[in-house]
Formats: C-alpha cells, structure tokens, sequence
C-alpha cells in the first residue's frame, strides 16, 4: 500500500513536469507526462489498460519528434536559418527567467528575430528578412506547444478517467 502511494505521488510528480516541460525545452514534457502514465498503471489506484498505455508511447513519440521538426520547418519554409531556431530557444530560456510566463510567448519571438539579424546574410539577400524569419520560428516553437499540451492533456484524461 505504501508503495502505491509512493508511485502515485511520483506519477503526478512526472506528470506536473511533463506540463512545465510543454512550455521549456529542456524539459521533455510528453515523454515524462508519459511515464508518469506508465508509473500509476502499477498502482492499484489505476485501471488505465494496456493498449492506451501503449498507444500513447507512440503518440508520445511521434508529438517529440515532431516538436524538434515544426520550428525549423516553418521557419525555413519562411525564410529563416538555424540563427533563428537556436535564437528562439535561447530566447524562451531568458524570458522565463527574466519575464515568468509572459516570457515564455515574448522571449522565442525576440530571441528568432535577434538570432536572425545577427546572422543576417548580405544585404542583396532578399529571402532573408528577419522578421519574417523570426515569425515562423515563432509560430513553429508555438505549434510544438500547442501539439505537446493537447498530449500532455490526453495523458492527463487517461489518468483522471481511469481512478
């Protein structure tokens, strides 16, 4: 029984992490909301079964490599360079720390658009245009999110439902 209580704290615990872990990118969010899943399936507490378990792990999977494709597809489908996609993560990293959660949506768009002029190509470039670039690592990073909360959400139901 105390091992049930045990494993239910830290499934809840990978869970929580896995929510934090949507928004920051050193944080693998699906894969720990996932095993977080896995870890209350042992407890007598649960009766999620097998096959969502196990659906989810290729969901799981499929949302995480997906998440490392969308920005520099998007980005790259708008113009944008590697710069951008590793300015973005820079700057999601400083605006949570410096902003909280208002930095989390500020800090990718200003750190693609500061990553993208400092590696600006010369001026008789017109397929670079920074803001354009930084926009679509915006809006990659913001749809990897998004993808990685309505995952982190499924896995949340399954766990719910299933007490």
């Amino acid at each position: 029984m105390i091992l049930d209580y045990f494993l239910l704290v830290l499934s809840i615990t990978l869970i929580l992490l896995g929510l934090v872990g949507c928004i920051l990118p050193v944080i693998p969010g699906p894969p720990l909301a996932w095993l977080g899943l896995l870890l209350a399936k042992f407890t007598s507490f649960c009766s999620v079964d097998w096959i969502t378990i196990m659906v989810m792990a290729g969901v799981t999977l499929i949302v995480t490599l997906l998440d490392y494709l969308f920005p520099a597809w998007i980005a790259k489908k708008m113009g944008g360079s590697n710069w951008g996609a590793w300015g973005t993560i820079i700057g999601l990293l400083v605006g949570v720390v410096f902003l909280g959660p208002l930095g989390a949506v500020v800090g990718p768009f200003v750190g693609a658009l500061v990553g993208e002029m400092l590696g600006k190509q010369p001026q008789n470039n017109t397929k670079n245009n920074p803001w354009l670039s930084a926009v679509g690592s915006f809006l990659g990073f913001m749809l990897g999110v998004g993808v990685k909360l309505i995952t982190v959400g499924v896995i949340i139901y399954f766990l719910i439902v299933s007490f």
